[in-house]
């Protein structure tokens, strides 16, 4: 694989991503969401970059002492290649120097996937949110890391 370049997201890389959550969710963000996260000052995105090329990207509010990631999506087309694991190796790397104590997050119950990525980093099951996905109803699983 080419050099990968982790990046804070700023406004020109928004149509790629905007692309990429089409591509990754049944309810993709709009242009809309993503411009008001790149203006609130909890948030903090990141992308991807391979050749200039943005490949995926990730997001989480973080407050005071506590992240929760809003969303991590790869183009389909680069997945299985690591740029998850180094996302959210840069997501936890923001948390650790911002002195975040812990990180949480929603996945779909179904997401086998995401949930080995994240048990991958020490996330913990903790719950479940009953209907938590306006598309089809589907429960989330709630996850937490603990041990920044």
């Amino acid at each position: 694989m080419n050099d990968l370049v982790l990046l804070t997201m700023e406004k020109h890389h928004l149509q790629a991503v905007l692309a990429i959550s089409a591509l990754s969710f049944p309810i993709p963000w709009s242009m809309t969401s993503f411009e008001k996260e790149l203006e609130n000052n909890f948030a903090r995105y990141i992308v991807a970059s391979i050749d200039g090329n943005v490949v995926g990207y990730g997001g989480m509010w973080l407050i005071i002492d506590e992240a929760h990631i809003t969303n991590i999506a790869v183009h389909p087309e680069y997945r299985g290649l690591g740029i998850g694991n180094a996302i959210l190796n840069s997501m936890i790397d923001i948390c650790k120097r911002e002195k975040a104590f812990s990180m949480s997050l929603e996945v779909r119950v179904s997401n086998l996937v995401a949930q080995n990525l994240y048990s991958k980093f020490s996330f913990k099951k903790q719950g479940i949110r009953k209907k938590y996905y306006e598309d089809n109803g589907e429960d989330a699983l709630l996850m937490c890391k603990t041990d920044l």
